[in-house]
Formats: structure tokens, C-alpha cells, sequence
């Protein structure tokens, strides 16, 4: 899952050896947070206008996870 948040971010930004992904340990309700880290110049490509980008993101990463049978959230830093 990692690699897929990397690949998507990389192909985002300008700087794609400032993308890093790490992520936390599954919480009571089985959710595992991955927090996206960037360069602050790429944060707005990331985002995008309204968090149009942002929401695509996530949504791309919680149907991989579904088809993995987990639970995921992601976290822009």
C-alpha cells in the first residue's frame, strides 16, 4: 500500500525524492493511517484546488485496501 501512495504521490509533484509515506500501527477499530510527506512547494499539487486531488487520493487508496481486506485512512503532512 505504501508503494502505490508513493507511485501516485511521485507522479504529482515536481520534487519526487521528497515524497515520503509512513505509517502508523492499526488502531482499536483495525485502521491503519498512512501520512503522506512532501516539499512544501508540492503540497498545493497534492491538494489541489478544494481538495479535489486530495479526495482522489484517498479514494484510489481505500479501494486498493478494500481489495487487500483492510482499513485505511491518509494523512497529508
Amino acid at each position: 500500500m505504501e508503494e502505490l501512495l508513493v507511485l501516485i504521490a511521485q507522479g504529482l509533484v515536481e520534487n519526487p525524492d521528497a515524497v515520503q509515506v509512513s505509517a502508523d500501527e492499526a488502531d482499536e477499530d483495525g485502521v491503519i493511517v498512512y501520512h503522506l510527506h512532501v516539499a512544501e512547494g508540492d503540497m498545493g499539487r497534492v491538494i489541489g484546488k478544494q481538495g479535489r486531488i486530495a479526495k482522489a487520493i484517498r479514494t484510489v487508496m481505500r479501494a486498493a485496501s478494500v481489495k487487500r481486506g483492510q482499513k485505511i485512512s491518509v494523512e497529508i503532512d
